[in-house]
């Protein structure tokens, strides 16, 4: 049980089952490998991404079970696995991409605005993929507040694979086109089934909670997505809910180191809006709302240019 919420939330959802996120992957894992095209890389890329940062989640949250506290992995340790996860899976994505393509940074909502990374962009591989997982994870705070906006990125990512990874559709949108990328919307769309099978229990009052197991994973899988597909900003857009839940960690830690003063009542920001007296369903279905407005937003910048 987590214990960064408020103390009636933590005591309210004591005793719940944990770990829910296994079922998650073990449901994505299958359906992957008996639909996916497993000689293209792409898709064992995001998959071992998925896994590699579901089994540091696993063993955080088993190490807090077994010890009946909040003390897992070591965080600096999390860190450094995920940072080698995610450093090997930018690796990859940039030596199988073609050479026009391999390190390319592509700037949404500008005709051809494009930016050659070079080799710096197994670093930047490694913030988009690291951040996603952490940012997943920080939102993850209510009954299915973070598994909704889940299935809403996947769901976009599964057209915008399609879409970048067919030479046709890419060429009239203008867009990148990343040869094998359309075989992840295979993926994207496992995904999305997991998810639902899991929201089914995670809903208000959630019967299970998917844990570091799930959340981290799901960050993961987004991250490792957009590295394919070459559309690393729009998933901040996409994604905008989990880097709002993410900025306002960093706004309350820095402005209390700096001035002693807290910004929001209580982060991630959803904390915020309970100390404010929302009710828990009334926050997760608002920020549902904002997750599928900023998904909007993302798809747009296909089109608008």
């Amino acid at each position: 049980m987590r214990d960064d919420g408020p103390q009636s939330h933590i005591i309210a959802k004591q005793g719940t089952p944990t770990m829910g996120g296994f079922l998650i992957l073990l449901a994505l894992a299958i359906s992957t490998l008996l639909w996916a095209d497993l000689s293209n890389i792409y898709v064992w890329v995001v998959l071992l991404v998925t896994i590699g940062f579901g089994a540091i989640g696993f063993a955080d949250d088993y190490l807090k079970v077994s010890r009946h506290n909040t003390r897992g992995l070591p965080g600096k340790l999390k860190l450094l696995l995920e940072f080698i996860i995610a450093g090997l899976a930018g690796y990859v994505v940039m030596m199988s991409s073609p050479v026009d393509i391999s390190g390319v940074l592509t700037i949404p909502f500008f005709k051809n605005a494009i930016l050659n990374l070079g080799w710096f962009y197994i670093p930047f591989a490694i913030l988009v993929t690291v951040g996603a997982g952490n940012a997943v994870n920080l939102t993850d705070g209510l009954d299915g507040l973070a598994i909704v906006p889940v299935m809403i990125a996947a769901a976009s990512f599964a057209l915008i694979a399609y879409l970048v990874g067919n030479a046709v559709f890419s060429n009239y949108l203008q867009i990148q086109y990343v040869p094998g990328s359309g075989e992840l919307t295979v993926f994207c769309g496992a995904l999305i089934g997991a998810s639902l099978g899991f929201l089914w229990f995670n809903a208000p009052p959630a019967m299970v909670f998917m844990g570091d197991t799930g959340s981290l994973a799901m960050g993961g899988a987004l991250g490792s997505i957009s590295l394919v597909a070459r559309h690393e900003i729009v998933l901040a857009i996409i994604g905008g809910l989990f880097v709002l839940e993410t900025v306002s960690v960093i706004v309350q830690v820095a402005s209390y180191k700096m001035t002693g003063k807290r910004v929001f009542r209580m982060a991630p920001l959803h904390h915020h809006f309970e100390q404010k007296g929302w009710a828990e369903p009334t926050i997760v279905i608002r920020f549902w709302i904002i997750a599928v407005i900023l998904a909007l937003i993302g798809l747009a910048s296909l089109k608008l240019r």
